[in-house]
C-alpha cells in the first residue's frame, strides 16, 4: 500500500499522539525521521542483512543510559528513523498501513526509552 510521504508522515504524528502521556512528557533530545529505505550504515547498526526488511531504527543514548553528564556539553540528538517503502511493502491496506506505522514507531521509541525486546513487545501489548 503505497501513499504519499506527507500521508505518511501524518500516520507518524497519529502515532506519536496515541503515545501514553507519561511517554510523551519522557520524550527528550529525539528526532524522528521518515526515509524512504535504509542505507547501508543503518543496515550495519541494526545488525540486519536484509535492506527490505529494516522498518525502523533506533541510534542514540536510550535514556536508562543517560548519567548525569548527559547534557553537560552539547548532544546531537537521537534518531529514530521510519523507513516507508519497508512498512508500505508489508501492508496491503491503509488499515495494516496505519497499524505497522503504530507497531514500529512505539517499537523503536521503545528502544529509546531502554526497553529490550521482550519489554517493548508486553507494552506494546498494554497499548496497541
Amino acid at each position: 500500500m503505497k501513499v504519499s510521504r506527507e500521508e505518511f508522515e501524518s500516520l507518524v504524528e497519529e502515532a506519536l499522539h496515541m503515545l501514553p502521556e507519561h511517554f510523551k512528557m519522557a520524550l527528550d533530545n529525539v528526532e524522528i525521521i521518515v526515509e524512504d529505505m535504509p542505507h547501508d550504515d543503518d543496515l550495519e547498526r541494526a545488525g540486519a542483512s536484509e535492506r527490505k526488511s529494516l522498518l525502523g531504527l533506533y541510534t542514540g543514548i536510550p535514556l536508562t543510559e543517560r548519567g548525569a553528564w548527559y547534557g553537560m556539553t552539547p548532544v546531537m540528538p537521537d534518531r529514530i528513523q521510519i523507513f516507508q517503502r519497508n512498512i508500505e511493502r508489508f501492508c496491503k491496506t491503509k488499515k495494516e498501513l496505519r497499524h505497522q506505522v503504530l507497531t514500529t514507531v512505539f517499537h523503536e521509541l521503545g528502544h529509546y526509552f531502554g526497553m529490550n525486546e521482550e519489554e517493548i513487545r508486553s507494552a506494546m501489548d498494554d497499548y496497541i
